[in-house]
């Protein structure tokens, strides 16, 4: 059994939570660049210039990207022979993102449903972190981690359709969902499509494909094919960036398919802004 001290957790969520809020991923900033060179419309492509001159200045004064940085979001693979020397995994994540946030003078954006109070001073500033764990072979913690914003979470939502929707009807569905969303999620924009499983599933599924690498294709011909189609319907639509019409709506779309129970086809559409923050690491 592998031993980490909990402090090594803590201060490597505090790290890439503080690295992600002012630099932009390079697969993103590389995305980013080669929709601008691509884009059709003058103003869309003087709009995503200015998105990578934003990302240049946030680097190089490690400012944050954006005034909504977002609530942190974990998918955390944990090894069965390992375990955390001085408390749980799971405060760790939480202590590491408290630090971050504070020490990176990232905003607070945690509240309470209803009367909208912020949670900085009852629960902890910026928590609790949105944790996803999983138990695999090992003795290492594999941790992903995004900043997920307000306004293309918004936008995001879920559907069970009866099977014979079929390829056809999930992409219609996801025209309809960056359709209706318009210039809100701040495109050019990422889009997560979570098929099959249950209702949560494919939710979940849905928010763990925008953690994916922005050049990669999926490993499944049928899947990455539809995967193609779906990112050129969406910029067929016009939105272009930030809504001010154009050819590059979407930087990619990326798929996680499941096994489902043969009388339904839950689908999920997760949306990512253009500063798609999101790191790895292992411990």
């Amino acid at each position: 059994m592998r031993e980490i001290e909990f402090d090594v957790v803590v201060k490597a969520v505090k790290d890439m939570i503080m690295h992600c809020g002012t630099d932009l991923p390079q697969d993103t900033y590389d995305a980013l660049q080669a929709a601008m060179e691509a884009e059709k419309s003058p103003v869309s492509k003087e709009v995503i210039r200015q998105i990578l001159e934003n990302a240049n200045i946030a680097k190089d004064e490690k400012r944050p990207l954006c005034q909504d940085t977002g609530l942190a979001v974990f998918f955390v693979k944990v090894g069965e022979e390992v375990r955390i020397n001085g408390g749980l995994l799971r405060d760790a994540i939480n202590q590491g993102t408290e630090e971050g946030y504070t020490e990176g003078y990232l905003r607070a954006s945690t509240c309470e449903p209803f009367s909208r109070l912020n949670l900085k001073d009852t629960v902890g500033y910026n928590l609790p972190a949105i944790i996803h764990f999983d138990i695999v072979s090992g003795d290492k913690i594999d941790i992903e981690y995004a900043a997920k914003g307000g306004g293309s979470e918004n936008v995001s939502r879920a559907k069970v359709f009866p099977p014979a929707a079929g390829k056809d009807g999930i992409v219609e569905y996801v025209k309809e969902v960056i359709s209706d969303a318009g210039g809100n999620p701040c495109p050019p924009i990422t889009v997560g499509v979570g098929i099959g499983g249950t209702f949560e599933r494919a939710v979940i599924s849905s928010k763990h494909a925008l953690f994916r690498d922005l050049e990669t294709t999926h490993e499944d011909p049928e899947m990455a094919e539809l995967e193609e189609r779906i990112l050129n319907e969406i910029n067929k639509l016009g939105i272009g960036a930030m809504g001010m019409g154009g050819t590059k709506t979407a930087l990619a779309v990326h798929i996680e398919s499941n096994p489902c129970h043969i009388a339904s086809l839950p689908v999920s559409v997760n949306v990512q802004c253009h500063s798609s923050r999101h790191t790895h690491i292992t411990i």
